[in-house]
């Protein structure tokens, strides 16, 4: 133990706050001394206590007290300053300052004893001694509950870590889920409103569709009637006709609905639109899953929706193809062969052929004043009809009629195939204006 003290230099007893020697030494829970004043002075209570040297935290402010021992080695080292005649001699034989102090305790203890004519080893173990011994001992229970409070300091300040990381994980988590679900629940909020404003915008629009047919009526009632108040003329002879073909076009556009195509139908060399409303083909193929409702060997679609009674109505825009064909389907019509649509089959349809050639099913040529860029397509159930219109002159093409329908009819459309390029034009299921 003298060997480790004549290490120390007089240094070990400088306060690094006020760099003079220890007035009233304490000693930080990390082990560092400083002057009582100079360490408590300008600690804020309301702060966390902070080493000036280490720099480490300790909250809440550890209560600190004078370190005895520290501060009677500094007592005894200030003594020794006071006797320099001493200090030089001793430093003459090379002591270090920390030596000097244990020397002058042990001197002193011997003057003790040659005062009281004790023997030093009756000394050692007389009054003095033994109140010595148990002052060290009591200062070494002091150090070791102190290191035992500090070791619970820092097992309770872990736990109260721990506990308080427990507690913002859950925080966290419970924030988080809330972030989650506002984040959802905003996202739901938005889209519910963007159906809502589709909804109003859909019915807006039918509406004002409704209201373009109301018009429409009128001004073919109107034209109509003035065409009757007509004498019988040039003029009437060439309106009139016109006027009830309008007016019969009219009352079927009434049926009107909404027609998609169905994706699980088309032909795989068939290309639909994003929102289903467009179809045309292609050479190259694509490899879809079997489906027994998909047509396989004709470039055909169904729509998806199906009619079993009343009356219904549609209209496709054919403009700029070569080859088209469209009507109506029975559900059990054969998907899987390439076949030609007649009614024997269950297709009722008109189309078009290498341009020019306009046909009603396989059989029934058909002559045309002009070609039809739209066709309507109408269909009475009950009644067995099928009536094809040219939308935008309001001519009649062809009517199957006396039909037996006995199941649920489909939309059928063709493109057609694509004859590189020269009918690549899609089929463009319309809205009715």
């Amino acid at each position: 133990m003298a060997a480790a003290a004549c290490l120390l230099t007089e240094d070990q007893f400088l306060c690094a706050i006020c760099l003079d020697v220890f007035t009233d030494p304490v000693s930080t829970p990390c082990g560092h001394n400083f002057c009582k004043n100079c360490i408590t002075e300008p600690v804020d209570a309301d702060v966390p206590f902070q080493c000036p040297l280490c720099m480490k935290m300790f909250y809440p402010k550890p209560e600190l007290q004078v370190n005895t021992l520290i501060s009677e080695m500094v007592d005894t080292f200030r003594r020794a300053e006071q006797q320099p005649a001493r200090q030089e001699e001793v430093l003459g034989l090379g002591l270090k300052p920390m030596a000097l102090l244990l020397c002058v305790m042990f001197l002193s203890l011997l003057l003790d004893c040659m005062k009281f004519n004790h023997p030093l080893e009756e000394m050692s173990k007389g009054e003095k001694g033994v109140k010595m011994e148990a002052e060290i001992q009591q200062m070494i229970e002091e150090i070791r509950l102190k290191i035992e409070e500090l070791k619970h300091s820092v097992e309770l300040g872990k736990e109260d870590a721990d506990r308080e990381m427990a507690d913002g994980v859950q925080v966290f988590a419970v924030l988080k889920e809330y972030a989650e679900k506002g984040e959802a629940k905003l996202m739901e909020t938005i889209r519910e409103k963007q159906r809502q404003t589709e909804l109003q915008a859909e019915s807006f629009i039918r509406k004002m569709e409704q209201d373009i047919r109301e018009l429409k009526k009128r001004k073919t009632e109107v034209e109509l009637l003035s065409v009757l108040q007509l004498e019988e003329t040039a003029e009437m002879k060439e309106k009139l006709p016109k006027m009830l073909a309008m007016a019969k076009l009219w009352r079927v556009q009434s049926y009107a609905v909404d027609v998609t195509f169905d994706p699980d139908t088309a032909d795989p060399y068939l290309v639909l639109s994003d929102d289903e409303k467009q179809v045309h083909d292609t050479y190259v193929m694509k490899h879809l899953p079997y489906n027994s409702e998909r047509f396989y060997y004709s470039a055909a679609v169904l729509g998806k929706q199906s009619f079993s009674s009343g009356r219904f109505y549609f209209e496709v825009q054919v403009e700029g193809k070569s080859e088209w064909t469209l009507g109506v389907a029975r559900e059990s019509i054969n998907r899987r062969r390439d076949i030609t649509p007649s009614p024997a089959d269950g297709f009722w349809t008109v189309g078009l052929s290498n341009g020019n050639k306009y046909k009603a099913g396989p059989d029934v040529t058909l002559s045309l004043q002009s070609a039809p860029k739209k066709v309507g397509v109408f269909v009475d159930y009950e009644d067995g009809l099928v009536s094809f219109y040219d939308a935008d002159t309001a001519a009649h093409i062809y009517s199957f009629t006396g039909c037996s329908f006995t199941e649920k009819l489909y939309p059928y459309f063709s493109p057609g195939l694509e004859d590189d390029g020269w009918n690549s034009a899609p089929l463009i299921i319309t809205p009715i204006n």
